[in-house]
């Protein structure tokens, strides 16, 4: 199923992703840093949704309270209702 999210607090303004049979793919960031955030989305591709949310939740940018993968954990854990 395809999701979107839109970010707060972070240079990106929105997410994009599919999860599927609990395995996240097609992740993309729209603004921010255009190669970290494909690296970020390389790196998750096909991986269980809990692994995820797990690795980056709480990942904090700088000063900020939050950060782009930190947002990812966010959005995946919306998607999965949590």
């Amino acid at each position: 199923m395809q999701y979107t999210y839109r970010t707060k607090g972070v240079c990106s303004q929105m997410i994009s992703f599919e999860v599927d049979d609990n395995k996240v793919s097609n992740v993309q960031f729209f603004g921010g840093c255009n190669g970290n955030l494909k690296g970020i989305g390389a790196l998750v591709e096909g991986m269980d949704i809990d692994d995820v949310i797990s690795r980056v939740e709480g990942i904090k940018c700088g000063m900020k309270s939050t950060s782009c993968p930190d947002q990812l954990a966010k959005a995946l854990k919306e998607a999965k209702g949590i």
